[in-house]
């Protein structure tokens, strides 16, 4: 578009190959390792048989191929693409600190490059009416907005939200004591985007208050006056002790007398603690529902960094605290504004499982993705199971919240399988592994089909079938694969060693139906998400 603002940076054009230890290399955008969809293979979980395991998935693995799986797999497309009702993701904050569990010192235009890769997944994941909150601090949060305003649009901005995560002051800093994060919060259609309300009972509203003990509850007053002229507003009230009263000036009864005569009679109006004063509408803290969300949240409402690290001890002892944990009133918070009973949850940089963890109790659904192989066995996947298992947890970290999940529900743990492709001389190769169903699996996989596998057939895609060869595929093998497809069925077949003339016979038996060599024409397949 003409005049757009984007944001550029070095490399911008090309895409990150993660090469492990948290490091990566720049490659062209269609490079293999970018366009390939790699498999997710079953890595345990934790399981009563029930219907959520399927949709609560813990993936250990890259985030970009995790997320590019959900995506293009057609087995998790299908439960995914689309589908997620929210993200909030905490990102490495690229601030040049070296932390225990993570190295957060990405050179500049290798963390945006990193960011916008995964955030063009996230828009494909994200449901019409959903939401991604992204959790930064000054390093990077205005360089990610413009980001943001390029993925998702400038007009489905939606907030800047403040976190204080920090409430005691730092007299060693510098120049400034700094003590709040950002969470800068977008939809993918504005249009389509209903957040929830913020529950009262979480904040300190010094508005409420009940001095005649009204057993409703708490109240606030509330003006009975308009500043519009109302055509039954004009009339004198008597109070408790025989005063006249009627609005002065230009102001007039904001209800009929006939209204006023009911709230009278249902012990809602205030009349001044001697009954003398201006009269005023009592409005109950049970009947106003909640609150539009502000986007300044205090460490006494949702928690701060102090809370985060006394939930991780309880948990797993002072001497096994994350570098940096959340807590969990901040995740209830952000929730329970982006999302409700049964939606879907992701979080891709899982770190010690708050995410995963706070949607369980709330009842939502929950996909996370952790890198590192140690946070998971150490931090994410104990606490996720102890969740399930309700042992272990705080019970007062959560206390406002009403839903709960069914004692019992569980996970499903997969893990990012290796790349389908080896790089041997300058020579794109298969890896060693790529042999029987693997392979076959991990060809369904990158060219789309749903894995079916019953000979001579791999998979399945609409009315065209997949035959997956471990060796050469000449004109006997072909003619006899052909024969056992039903009327109206294509083909395609895809071999590691092609005899000559055999394409040129698959077509002339099968209309339609195409042979392809691999690594050769599986690399032709691939598109990277833009």
């Amino acid at each position: 578009m003409a005049g757009r603002l984007t944001l550029s940076w070095v490399n911008k054009d090309q895409a990150l190959v993660p090469e492990g230890q948290g490091r990566y290399s720049w490659v062209d955008r269609d490079d293999p390792r970018m366009t390939e969809v790699r498999l997710l293979h079953r890595a345990g979980g934790h399981s009563d048989g029930s219907p959520a395991d399927v949709d609560n998935l813990l993936i250990q693995g890259d985030s970009y191929d995790a997320l590019h799986a959900l995506v293009k797999t057609p087995e998790f497309a299908t439960r995914y693409r689309g589908k997620v009702k929210m993200v909030y993701i905490d990102p490495p904050f690229n601030t040049g600190q070296a932390f225990e569990h993570y190295q957060d010192s990405l050179e500049h235009s290798i963390w945006l490059g990193m960011m916008r890769e995964r955030l063009l997944l996230i828009r494909e994941l994200l449901a019409p009416d959903g939401s991604v909150w992204v959790h930064l601090d000054d390093a990077e949060m205005a360089y990610c907005k413009v980001l943001l305003d390029e993925i998702f649009g400038r007009g489905n901005f939606i907030a800047n939200v403040i976190w204080q995560k920090i409430h005691a002051r730092n007299n060693s800093a510098q120049h400034f004591s700094t003590v709040h994060d950002y969470i800068l919060v977008y939809a993918k259609d504005k249009d389509e985007l209903e957040v929830g309300r913020v529950d009262r009972t979480e904040l300190s509203d010094s508005d409420f208050w009940n001095p005649d003990n009204d057993p409703r509850g708490r109240w606030r007053r509330s003006d009975l006056t308009a500043s519009h002229s109302y055509e039954d507003g004009r009339y004198e009230v008597t109070g408790p002790h025989g005063d006249v009263f009627s609005p002065r000036g230009n102001r007039w009864w904001a209800c009929s007398k006939e209204t006023f005569e009911s709230l009278r009679a249902d012990d809602r109006l205030w009349w001044g603690k001697t009954g003398r004063t201006f009269p005023f509408r009592k409005r109950f803290e049970s009947e106003l529902g909640g609150l539009v969300p502000n986007t300044f949240w205090t460490h006494d409402e949702v928690g701060d960094n102090r809370q985060a690290k006394a939930e991780m001890a309880k948990l797993f002892g002072r001497d096994a605290i994350f570098s940096t944990p959340k807590p969990e009133k901040l995740l209830q918070r952000i929730l329970s504004i982006g999302s409700k009973p049964g939606d879907i949850v992701l979080d891709c940089f899982a770190g010690s499982g708050t995410t995963a963890a706070v949607a369980h109790k709330m009842g939502r659904r929950w996909v996370t993705v952790e890198l590192s192989p140690q946070t998971v066995a150490t931090f994410t996947r104990p606490r996720i199971e102890k969740v399930i298992d309700e042992v272990a947890i705080d019970s007062d970290t959560l206390e406002s919240v009403s839903e709960s999940v069914p004692a019992g529900n569980g996970y499903s743990c997969l893990e990012v399988g290796p790349s389908l492709y080896t790089v041997v001389e300058g020579r794109l190769l298969l890896a060693e592994w790529a042999k029987g169903d693997e392979f076959a699996q991990a060809v369904a996989t990158q060219l789309g089909f749903t894995f079916e596998p019953q000979q001579p057939f791999a998979g399945r895609k609409g009315r065209t079938r997949l035959a997956v060869l471990d060796g050469v595929a000449d004109e006997v093998v072909i003619r006899a694969i052909v024969e056992r497809l039903s009327e109206g069925e294509r083909l395609v077949v895809v071999a590691k060693a092609v005899a000559p003339g055999t394409a040129e016979v698959l077509r002339e038996i099968s209309s339609g139906s195409r042979l392809l060599k691999a690594p050769r024409d599986l690399v032709s397949q691939g598109r990277i998400v833009r």
